[in-house]
């Protein structure tokens, strides 16, 4: 890319955070601001090696600062990537690889690899292990993938690790579904954590991915415009906080509403950035009201 284009794409960028900028000072910000008392544990649950980072990295370090325990399972090895011409077992050999070294640059105290092959596993050969890991860890706190996108990896696991929550478990724990490329927009974001003092940490875990440079920008991007919206400095990380239960009912509502392309990512340019926030609102707001009927007890 030649630096004429680069300079346009950061002036459109900076065009994109004064509106969310002016946006947050118009709309009513809801959202509560993330804090840890420490104690805690705190499981990731990443569909690719590299989604843990895209989503909540600089959560992740708050949370070691904050003294909390933090697990991430990564759950397939990534090898569909197209990235650098690799073919499937190079890829799926390069990620672990690069999972291992993100997870040093977090100062993680559990890797869980489950490893399942990209696009070759069920949900029935994923329950039980999911299951397995939920009790030997025993989380506070679960970070988990989104039913808002509008990638089928993504989906998947988050199908399967809320059909977990109709165990009866004494006591579930709290579900923070996390961002990867398709914001959550402020519709349904409700927690908000101010990421700019680890932003050092967080480009470690980033750089640990070699492969997957091209979505490291969309992520930066993403944290930028909701620092600017919620006025908490250079980056934020957005996230949906619920109960397992509604959790688990949130995946058991019908889909027919919400076709493959209901909702847009951020691309690896930032022309279009605004159209991946407006781009199934409605959608959106059908989740967050199904959500909010349900108790969250």
């Amino acid at each position: 890319m030649t630096s004429f284009k680069r300079a346009v794409l950061a002036a459109v960028e900076g065009l994109w955070a004064l509106l969310f900028a002016a946006a947050g000072r118009v709309l009513r910000r809801s959202a509560s601001p993330w804090s840890s008392g420490g104690g805690q544990r705190i499981l990731v649950v990443a569909p690719h090696p590299d989604d843990e980072v895209a989503g909540c990295a600089g959560t992740i370090v708050r949370h070691k600062q904050a003294g909390d325990t933090v697990w991430v399972a990564y759950v397939t090895d990534g090898r569909r990537s197209r990235a650098l011409g690799l073919g499937p077992e190079e890829m799926a050999r390069r990620r672990r690889g690069e999972a291992e070294a993100a997870a040093v640059a977090l100062d993680l105290d559990g890797f869980e690899w489950l490893g399942c092959p990209e696009g070759e596993w069920t949900p029935e050969e994923l329950r039980p292990r999911l299951l397995s890991l939920l009790r030997r860890c025993a989380p506070h706190v679960v970070y988990a993938p989104s039913r808002v996108d509008f990638h089928p990896e993504h989906q998947r696991v988050a199908h399967t690790l809320a059909s977990l929550f109709d165990e009866a478990e004494p006591r579930p724990p709290l579900i923070r579904v996390y961002q990867i490329q398709v914001p959550l927009t402020p519709v349904l974001t409700n927690l908000v954590g101010a990421t700019s003092g680890v932003m050092a940490e967080s480009a470690a875990a980033f750089r640990a991915y070699v492969t997957q440079q091209g979505s490291v920008g969309c992520a930066f991007r993403s944290r930028r415009y909701a620092a600017r919206f919620y006025d908490l400095g250079g980056q934020a990380e957005e996230f949906w906080q619920m109960s397992a239960r509604q959790y688990h009912l949130l995946h058991r509502l019908p889909r027919e509403q919400e076709p493959r392309r209901a909702f847009r990512s951020l691309r690896a340019r930032s022309l279009a950035d605004p159209l991946a926030y407006l781009v199934g609102l409605a959608a959106r707001r059908r989740l967050a009201a199904a959500v909010q009927s349900v108790s969250a007890g």
